[in-house]
């Protein structure tokens, strides 16, 4: 049996959890499908499944062997349809990653708009508040919240957020509006590590004439309650419990609605940009491309990422 086909049923093997699952699939039989697998691992030296009366599951080796079977035979089955002239239609298994909150109220809607477009697809999300490596963990495209460093993967720039402090109504009204950075230690706060990083200290933009764009570590407020998550800090403020720090997509649906005001904007840090990034640039897969180009339209359009710019006043005369 040629090498693609051991990959092939290995492929189903790994997916179904089982060889007689895979014979089905496959209209093979079970033994055929044994020796595939068995002579696959003897091939590469090493052993790709562990096996049970009731259980198949991956080693470590067959996890990693696996990322490449399914990239290998995509782009050969891409490679051949697009030999004999055929449109090569999005096809396949789509994996994202993106940070938990942006991935729950922004990535999961485009997944689930771009699988009902394309019905022959299927797909994985893994939302993780940690740096994901693509290739190691088999992902298609990552969603960044960053400045990236120089890499070999592709990165199409989608909008940008910013670091911002919230408050109640409430709030300010029973204990005054922070005007200054230097009015911090009058309030108190919950921090979150996700937003400031492993420091729980705000970094501002202490004066924005003399030093624009350079944050630094002023006074503080008192934080009362550090988490590695945004959302209890949001969830305190809008309870009136004090300041909170997020990124400005998380709390814009209620600063729009007014449950929450954003206060300090002047001093805020520089913008942080959003984007989409994915191996193999031009080369990628028609599911990665197709994905990347549905998810930049729906990205580049959302306010919370793009707002649109404001209306410059014009003194009457």
């Amino acid at each position: 049996m040629d090498r693609l086909q051991s990959m092939r049923i290995f492929s189903a093997v790994a997916e179904a959890r089982s060889f007689a699952g895979a014979a089905r699939e496959l209209r093979l039989s079970a033994p055929a499908v044994t020796r595939a697998v068995a002579a696959l691992e003897q091939h590469l030296g090493a052993r790709l499944l562990h096996r049970s009366t009731r259980l198949v599951r991956l080693t470590e080796v067959g996890e990693r062997y696996l990322v490449d079977c399914r990239r290998l035979l995509s782009e050969l089955d891409e490679a051949e349809a697009l030999a004999g002239g055929a449109h090569v239609a999005p096809q396949g298994h789509l994996t994202v990653t993106a940070p938990v909150l942006f991935g729950r109220m922004h990535i999961a809607p485009l997944l689930l708009g771009f699988l009902q477009a394309h019905p022959q697809l299927t797909a994985r999300a893994f939302f993780a508040d940690r740096l994901v490596n693509l290739l190691d963990e088999g992902m298609d495209v990552a969603v960044r919240i960053a400045h990236l460093a120089d890499s070999s993967l592709t990165a199409v720039r989608v909008g940008e957020v910013r670091r911002v402090i919230v408050a109640s109504p409430d709030y300010l009204a029973s204990h005054g509006e922070p005007l200054h950075p230097d009015d911090l230690p009058a309030h108190e706060a919950v921090g979150s590590s996700i937003v400031e990083g492993p420091s729980p200290r705000w970094s501002l933009v202490q004066d924005p004439v003399k030093s624009p764009g350079k944050p630094q570590q002023g006074a503080q407020p008192r934080i009362r309650l550090s988490v590695n998550g945004g959302e209890v800090g949001i969830m305190a403020a809008r309870a009136g419990q004090g300041l909170a720090r997020a990124l400005s997509y998380q709390v814009a649906d209620d600063v729009a609605a007014g449950r929450l005001r954003v206060v300090l904007a002047p001093f805020e840090p520089p913008p942080i940009p959003v984007q989409l990034v994915y191996p193999e640039g031009r080369m990628a897969a028609a599911k990665v491309r197709a994905f990347v180009d549905f998810a930049v339209a729906g990205l580049r359009a959302h306010p919370a990422l793009n707002p649109p710019a404001p209306i410059p006043h014009v003194p009457q005369a």
